[in-house]
């Protein structure tokens, strides 16, 4: 916290003053026993302990990023790896719980990785519909010389039943066209032509390559070892929630999902179980008030990593998009 950080790291570090400051904040089992206000909070505590204490139906959407089935340190706790019987017991316990807060047209995301996903969607199909298997690449990771390197996560999305909201049009991404096709008249076909050049809004399929996982020199990022990113949530929310409606984390970490929905006029409620992580959380939550931005979503679409018109809004004004290298290295 006190280390001098190079000139392009920006990662989010807490003052003591901050800590001070920020701590008045947060919730706890006993704000929530006295019924104060929890819509747009965050809690610091155990969801197991927590969720009862919610009314029911009062959730539009959850996304769950859950400790993976992998021994992980987490600040002051650390999740250790059990058997997939044990692992899915685990996944249960704090999911049955869960699903009376839930509105008859809720949806849930539950993030996972190659190891422990079958067991996921083994308990998700006891008691949700299943719907898809999103995968996103992660392009950080280390080399293996005996495997394949691990690069991917999954993401299942689920319905509580067949009534459920699912806006496509605010998820499309505009991606550029490298082959463009025109009409008799010479009329771009299926596509738009721009300063910058020709581009087309494609449908999202169940397969992401356009994420950035955040890392130092991004202002999104965090000390959070499994910190998702930024870009990542806001697909879930605007595809599967209308604005005003509640999005709830259950395992908040860094605060991403709070973030993101603040972002796009959302409500929100978050618990996370390590004060450290509640405190960044909150930090985030003040800078979204003044910076709405979220780093390859603009003009209400998601851009295809690396598209030069992007990287030219995370530039310094006094720097050339052409002759400067992008602020984010694999930017889009």
């Amino acid at each position: 916290m006190n280390k001098l950080a190079a000139p392009r790291n920006r990662t989010l570090s807490l003052s003591a003053n901050d800590i001070v400051r920020l701590q008045p904040r947060l919730l706890t089992e006993h704000s929530l026993q006295s019924g104060d206000t929890f819509v747009d909070k965050t809690i610091c505590g155990d969801s197991l302990a927590l969720i009862p204490f919610f009314p029911p139906a009062i959730v539009d959407l959850v996304i769950v990023d859950p400790p993976y089935n992998l021994t992980k340190s987490f600040s002051s706790s650390t999740f250790k790896e059990r058997s997939s019987t044990e692992y899915g017991d685990w996944l249960r316990s704090w999911l049955e719980p869960l699903i009376p807060l839930l509105k008859p047209t809720a949806s849930l995301y539950v993030c996972s990785e190659w190891r422990s996903s079958r067991i996921v969607q083994e308990v998700l199909n006891d008691y949700f519909v299943v719907r898809n298997r999103i995968t996103w690449e992660r392009e950080k990771g280390r080399g293996a010389s005996r495997n394949w390197k691990n690069c991917s996560e999954d993401i299942w999305f689920c319905t509580l039943s067949n009534e459920y909201f699912f806006n496509v049009d605010a998820v499309k991404q505009k991606r550029r066209v490298l082959a463009p096709y025109r009409d008799k008249s010479g009329k771009p076909k299926d596509w738009e032509e721009e300063i910058s050049g020709g581009f087309r809004l494609t449908h999202p399929s169940n397969f992401w390559t356009d994420i950035t996982v955040p890392f130092w020199s991004m202002p999104e990022n965090t000390n959070h070892p499994t910190q998702k990113p930024e870009k990542l949530i806001a697909k879930l929310i605007l595809a599967s929630s209308k604005p005003g409606e509640l999005i709830f984390d259950p395992f908040l970490g860094s605060g991403t999902t709070s973030v993101v929905a603040k972002k796009l006029g959302r409500a929100f409620v978050g618990i996370e179980l390590e004060e450290e992580y509640c405190l960044v959380a909150e930090r985030r939550l003040e800078l979204a008030t003044t910076d709405s931005t979220i780093q390859g979503y603009s003009g209400g679409y998601f851009w295809e990593r690396n598209t030069l018109a992007q990287q030219q809004e995370y530039l310094p004004s006094t720097q050339s998009p052409i002759s400067q290298p992008p602020l984010f290295e694999e930017a889009l």
